[in-house]
């Protein structure tokens, strides 16, 4: 049985591009809840199905790594490049022959890797300078500054516009890890068969048609989606019935009020849906995302005192909010805004102790650049044949200091 990929273990194809980890950091990107199509299958490993394919990303300082593998029709699936589907391995072929289709292979091969590059490089939108982007919201945001440093490399993901509305049509009254193994489950259902990986079967995400069907509502109910089950199908209905199969992609170029006005026609989308669909597949950066997390983080680290009555977001407190982030943080607010939704999150808490972990080590390296100063100036003084020396503490009282400073930083 085929395994997940690592790169330490050998044995896979990988390819890699340069993106330093200030770019991207994909255990923040990839876990913040902008997609569910993804999990750590190894430290530091991130597999999980994008535009049909099935992928294990990693990364160093400077680099992004990918391995993808081949869905080989029928056979087991295994390590990219091992064989060629199509192609017979048979002892009778002419060398001539072999050449040939070797050659084809290796054609073939070579415009893989330039697709592949080119759909990780679209996915995680690398055109957009991402240190520029915080750069100009720390000058803006006092808060932003703070947790800068922390949360470095939450970029933004440009999904598939399908797999984007349906995954947050579900997202209703859920929380990730809940939503991700609803996705899991729609996937397994109605989506393609890629591969299997450690007893793990990856599927495409379901296309339009499938979740159309009139028995999908039933089907999914009986699989724990409840009254989102009706909204799924009917929405896919009313895309294909009214709208065709390029609409989704075809709002991309349309204004963001218009795009999100237009998602918000379809059963179980409301602004917050439509913002994320907007914002996260949809090429709109101003699109700001509100839920109760955000009304929270604008009323706790901003004071955003309106609508501080409200038991409940409204259509105009939606906007209202938005429009406040707009201003502050400028054509790229939704950006800005995943930022500190992610800092937000339970799971991310313990980085926010991080920097406090590293002070000893900075005090320890003061002291070590006092010792040599002093050296040196005691080195200098001998050299110069003074008689004068200059007066030192006793070592008890050194001792003590170095106890105080040493309370002081736990």
């Amino acid at each position: 049985m085929a395994k997940h990929a690592l790169r330490s273990s050998g044995g896979h194809m990988w390819r890699s591009l340069a993106c330093a980890k200030s770019e991207l950091r994909l255990e923040l990107t990839l876990a913040c809840g902008q997609s569910f199509r993804w999990r750590e299958s190894g430290e530091g490993h991130w597999t999980g199905v994008l535009g049909g394919r099935v992928w294990t990303l990693t990364q160093t300082d400077d680099t992004l790594w990918y391995h993808v593998y081949k869905n080989r029709e029928g056979q087991t699936c295994g390590p990219a490049g091992t064989s060629s589907p199509g192609v017979k391995t048979s002892e009778t072929r002419t060398k001539g022959a072999v050449k040939e289709v070797d050659e084809l292979v290796a054609v073939a091969s070579v415009k893989d890797a330039e697709e592949e590059e080119e759909m990780l490089r679209d996915y995680f939108q690398l055109n957009v300078k991402l240190e520029e982007l915080y750069a100009d919201w720390r000058a803006a945001d006092p808060h932003f500054k703070h947790i800068a440093d922390i949360f470095t490399g939450v970029r933004m993901l440009r999904q598939d516009p399908t797999e984007c509305l349906f995954s947050f049509i579900c997202t209703s009254n859920n929380h990730i890890s809940r939503i991700q193994g609803m996705v899991d489950r729609l996937c397994l259902a109605l989506g393609a068969p890629l591969c299997q990986l450690d007893q793990t079967s990856y599927h495409d995400f379901p296309a339009l048609a499938a979740l159309a069907d009139s028995s999908v509502e039933a089907r999914l109910r009986d699989l724990g989606f409840g009254y989102r089950a009706r909204f799924l199908q009917q929405s896919a209905k009313q895309i294909l019935d009214t709208h065709g199969l390029q609409w989704l992609k075809g709002l991309r170029s349309v204004p963001y009020l218009q795009a999100r006005d237009a998602l918000r026609t379809l059963p179980g989308v409301g602004n917050k849906v439509a913002d994320c669909v907007c914002l996260m597949s949809l090429d709109k950066a101003e699109a700001v995302p509100v839920d109760t997390h955000v009304w929270q983080i604008a009323k706790r680290d901003y004071k955003y005192a309106t609508g501080n009555r409200q038991k409940s977001i409204t259509d105009k407190l939606h906007r209202d909010i938005g429009d406040f982030f707009r201003k502050l943080w400028g054509p790229f607010a939704g950006w800005t805004q995943s930022v500190l939704f992610c800092a937000d999150l339970k799971k991310f808490q313990k980085l926010k102790e991080m920097p406090r972990l590293v002070q000893p080590k900075k005090e320890e390296e003061d002291e070590e650049e006092t010792r040599i100063a002093c050296k040196k100036k005691k080195i200098k003084t001998e050299e110069n044949g003074t008689v004068k020396r200059a007066k030192t503490k006793p070592a008890g009282h050194k001792k003590a200091n170095l106890s105080v400073k040493n309370e002081r930083v736990v």
